[in-house]
Formats: C-alpha cells, structure tokens, sequence
C-alpha cells in the first residue's frame, strides 16, 4: 500500500497550503483528536475543518521552525548516514480519504521517513533515554498509518544546545486505533458539523471565548426542565463547585497551621522538602487617587476591555 498524492505543493503559499489542509485529519490533528496534544484539543481541529481561511499570521516561532527544518534534515543524514529528500505534496491515505500527511522527509530506499522538530531547553527532559513525547509518536504513527511505510524517524534540536534522533517502528494496534477515532471524528463531528464536547483545556477556552466573546444584552437560552444530560451536569458542576470551595478551605487550613510552626523564620526544613514563608514589599499604583488628582489624564490612559464572566 502507498498514499495517494492529493496535491504537489512546491511553489504553493501558506494560506492555500492551510486550506488543502481542511480536505482531512494531518499527523498534529490525530495527537489532538486522541487527547495528547498540549497545544490543541478536538474542539480546535473541529473549528479548524469547518471555518474558512481568510489570513495567515505568522509568527517569529513558526520562521525559525521552517528554517531550522533544512539544519535538522542535514544533521539527521550526517549522524546516520541515511539520505533524505523532500516530499513537496500533501499525501493521501488510498482507502481512508480523510487521512492526510504532509511529511517533512522521505529516507531514500526505504519504506520510511523522517520529521524535523525543534524545541526548547525546558523540554530536554522530554527526550531522554528512549522518551519520544506522546504527541510527536502519534504524529508519526498517523504519517506510517498513511504511508503504509515500516517505520518513522524523528530528530529534534533542543534548545540550540543537544540534537537527538531517534526510530519509531510500526505498530499496527496504535495505527488500527488512530484509523477508528479519525474515522469517527471526520464522519460523526467534521460532516455532520456537530461540534465535539470542549475538554477543559486553556485552549478550548479561549476558543469559546473567540466564537462567543460578546453576550446578546437579555438574550436567553432555554433549556428543557426534563434533559436528563444537562441537569446530571448542572448538578455535578454544584457538586464540584461545593467540593472545592471545602478543599480551599482545608487547604488554607493546614497553610496556617504551618505557619504557626514557623513563626517569624523564614524556611522550614522537613526533610528534603523546603517551605517558604517570604516577606515580599510591593510597590502598587494608587489608580483611585490618581483618578481623583488627575481625572483628565486617567480618562485619556485607561482603555475599557470587554469580557464574559460565567455564573452558574
């Protein structure tokens, strides 16, 4: 088996090259689809298929990874001895439509490839040993699920400091795994635009904060008394609420008990555990007073911000 060429993309701009992209699930999509990617949740894919590209914002970060691709790709081949080429289409799997890979390198005369990634420092404890962080092993696992090819390497630069590389070989229960859950999130969520539960994350937040960012002055929702679904919701969420109101209690409880201990020290030593108890001075400006001194220079430096504050 070998992947379907959906479209060459030598010469192609970023903004067409994202909108091919919409066509299908790529390798960053399934970690996220799967629940391990840190920086997107299935709510993030689902929005990314559905909504239409206008603009490409690009950012310092994601220059330096492009350019830094080639330096990767160049010091895989030296420590291996391994030859790389580029790929210049975004692949199609020949049975699953849905699945797209858009790889960085193809390994010459074998059934395998190569993806270039850079990180920082504080992410070095992430590669040691035979560590491969979940989400990048999810990535290449979708990218052989593609393919159909035996295995995937994958070399980081860490922090401009340490460069590693390291082989992932096929596994076809994970591949199996990624090929259900894709499947079930294009058909059921992406066709049918049925937008995926959020899952608590930062991210999906500021996402429900970009779609909704405005409330509708008396606008109301009303909800059927007799929805089982969102009343068992509305009451765990009560339950929750209440559970951590009591362990904030507790919580500041044992706090001041500690303290007592302390008493004017600064550090109690228990053990290899350290406990700090520091005087910090902070200087604040006194916006009230300022306003009442100088009321034409407050109104000329304040800006107004809007925000959607949830009470339930």
């Amino acid at each position: 088996m070998s992947a379907n060429v959906l479209v060459k993309t030598l010469g192609m701009s970023e903004i067409e090259w994202l909108k091919w992209r919409k066509n299908g699930i790529g390798g960053s999509d399934a970690a996220a689809i799967a629940g391990l990617n840190p920086w997107k949740s299935p709510l993030g894919v689902y929005l990314d298929k559905i909504k239409e590209i206008e603009t490409f914002e690009d950012n310092e970060r994601m220059r330096i990874g492009r350019d830094l691709e080639d330096y990767v790709a160049d010091r895989f081949s030296e420590a291996t001895g391994l030859k790389v080429r580029r790929c210049n289409s975004i692949l199609q799997h020949p049975q699953h439509e849905f699945m797209l890979a858009n790889i960085d390198r193809d390994i010459v005369g074998k059934r395998e490839g190569l993806e270039c990634k850079t990180t920082n420092s504080y992410a070095k404890g992430d590669w040691e040993g035979d560590k491969i962080p979940a989400h990048y092993e999810i990535q290449c696992h979708h990218y052989m699920a593609v393919t159909g090819y035996d295995a995937w390497w994958i070399a980081v630069l860490i922090g401009n400091e340490k460069f590693v590389y390291k082989r992932i070989d096929r596994d076809e229960d994970v591949i199996n795994y990624l090929i259900n859950i894709e499947k079930d999130f294009w058909e059921n969520y992406v066709l049918k635009e049925v937008m995926p539960a959020p899952d608590g994350s930062d991210y999906s937040q500021e996402l429900i904060n970009g779609e909704y960012g405005m409330s509708v002055a008396g606008a109301t929702v009303y909800i059927d008394p007799m929805d089982e679904e969102f009343k068992e919701k509305a009451n765990r969420y009560d339950e929750l609420k209440e559970l951590i109101g009591k362990l904030e209690t507790e919580k500041k409880k044992i706090a001041q008990n500690i303290q007592l201990r302390m008493g004017e020290n600064e550090i109690l030593q228990f053990g290899d555990r350290k406990i700090k108890w520091k005087s910090i001075s902070q200087t604040r400006f006194d916006s009230k007073g300022f306003k009442k001194d100088h009321p034409g220079l407050y109104e000329k430096y304040t800006n107004t911000t809007s925000y959607r504050r949830f009470d339930m």
